[in-house]
């Protein structure tokens, strides 16, 4: 059977092409939180997963209805193969891509981005400290963060990549785009934890993965047959705060090569990496 590609991350691509802009909301924020964006960014279509669909029914009743703002239109993703159908009149993610045309028309394929600086994708901060504040990230921001990650990480070819890191966050740091750049293969789980991890390096020779420090506790937990060492490092990028030297000495002793980055809430991946000096061997 073929690999099934995340919805989401054929999104990052397929939208912008369209002349679209993206919008990804982050999954773990609460049906207000989540109410107050689609009010401020106005979306034409909302890309539901099954698995949020209840969250996104209390969303839309607590957004009224305008004729200057209808609510969006709701796409439904079933990627949990769901028997059930959450809402009756909706179209689901496949059959959309079913009713598109399987060749360009001359109309589809002359489209270009014409300004480098025109949006690709607006992110929403977290509305911990007041209502989330939308970020506008531009193609040539986009282009720009994902080569940058490219270079500061020093990813080489073919990467195999392991998702722990959202794509709603930063667009995943715009790796979504740095691992297609280099020609890599995209290692989706859905539900992050020691054992999804361990398994899927192992199945699949995964050499690159990013990740918060909070992550970095779920490999020491697992298991003692997850934790077994790696016959070549997965190089990890971690963002947020700076995990402390003890964390990152136990988790490169599991066979992780751990580099530290610095990038702007929702703004952009990583624009500033911690690289190895010389005098730290001592």
């Amino acid at each position: 059977m073929a690999p099934n590609v995340p919805a989401m991350y054929e999104m990052h691509f397929s939208v912008p092409m369209t002349g679209a802009v993206l919008n990804p909301i982050n999954t773990r924020l609460d049906a207000k939180t989540i109410a107050i964006i689609l009010r401020h960014a106005e979306p034409k279509i909302l890309f539901v997963d099954y698995e949020f669909a209840p969250l996104i029914q209390e969303v839309l009743r607590l957004i009224p209805t305008y004729q200057s703002q209808p609510h969006p239109r709701i796409i439904l993703i079933n990627e949990i193969d769901s028997t059930t159908k959450p809402f009756s009149k909706e179209l689901d993610y496949e059959g959309l891509i079913r009713k598109g045309e399987p060749t360009p028309s001359s109309s589809a394929s002359m489209f270009r981005v014409h300004n480098e600086h025109d949006p690709i994708s607006l992110n929403y901060t977290s509305g911990t400290t007041a209502d989330p504040k939308g970020v506008v990230i531009s193609h040539q921001g986009a282009y720009l963060s994902a080569l940058s990650s490219i270079i500061g990480w020093e990813m080489g070819i073919f990467p195999v990549y392991l998702w722990t890191l959202p794509m709603f966050h930063c667009n995943g740091w715009t790796h979504t785009w740095s691992v297609a750049a280099r020609g890599g293969t995209n290692v989706c789980i859905r539900h992050v934890t020691a054992p999804e991890i361990y398994k899927n390096i192992e199945l699949h020779g995964v050499t690159h993965m990013s990740c918060v420090p909070t992550v970095f506790r779920f490999l020491l937990e697992g298991s003692r047959t997850d934790q077994s060492p790696k016959s070549s490092p997965v190089q990890v990028l971690t963002g947020g705060s700076s995990p402390p030297a003890v964390l990152i000495k136990k988790v490169e002793q599991l066979g992780f090569h751990v580099m530290h980055g610095y990038g702007l809430t929702e703004a952009t991946g990583p624009v500033l990496f911690c690289e190895w000096q010389d005098e730290w061997n001592k």
